[in-house]
């Protein structure tokens, strides 16, 4: 599978199952992609009054500068005040075609409580991470072994439960995934 195959697959999945994706072109300096990633968030979340933002462990932290001036982004980190958080983002250091999925790193710097508290979960994710299946994260040769390294959760789509009834997003984690991938 070609690395375009592995991203059409990715957004379709994920689109299924009813995440909302978008692509964002490399550009020439670090400085234009952390303005062109800033500008999604605005448009995807232009409401969003409360702002968490992970320090990305693998994508590079000037990317997320300009988010983390936005307006109403915050630095508590209490589970209370992620929890009123309107917009999560972090970074994804994978993501499945076959399913579409993403792969957050938990870590001590909160970023799997701010994936999983905030109303709506923005993933940034580099197209070169993207594998075909879910065995591909357990080998060493893809995503440079990083699923062999660390703790970290599969995400695919917002939350969503039908215990109770008929199928109801956001009732354990994030209403809405919204996946900005670098192409």
């Amino acid at each position: 599978m070609t690395q375009l195959d592995a991203l059409d697959a990715f957004e379709n999945a994920a689109r299924a199952s009813a995440a909302t994706v978008e692509r964002i072109p490399r550009t020439s300096g670090i400085s234009e992609q952390a303005a062109d990633l800033a500008r999604a968030v605005q448009r995807v979340a232009p409401d969003a009054r409360r702002i968490a933002v992970a320090p990305p462990a693998d994508l590079p932290a000037e990317l997320f500068a300009a988010c983390e001036r936005l307006p109403g982004v915050f630095t508590g980190r209490g589970k209370s005040e992620l929890a009123a958080a309107d917009v999560g983002i972090t970074d994804a250091f994978a993501a499945i075609a076959r399913t579409g999925t993403i792969c957050v790193a938990l870590d001590p710097d909160h970023t799997g409580f701010i994936s999983l508290l905030a109303r709506m979960h923005i993933a940034v994710l580099d197209a070169d991470d993207i594998v075909e299946a879910p065995r591909d994260l357990f080998r060493r040769d893809c995503v440079a072994g990083k699923g062999l390294d660390r703790n970290f959760v599969f995400v695919t789509g917002p939350s969503a439960t039908a215990d109770m009834g008929p199928l109801v997003r956001g009732v354990h984690g994030p209403h809405r995934l919204h996946v900005i991938v670098l192409t």
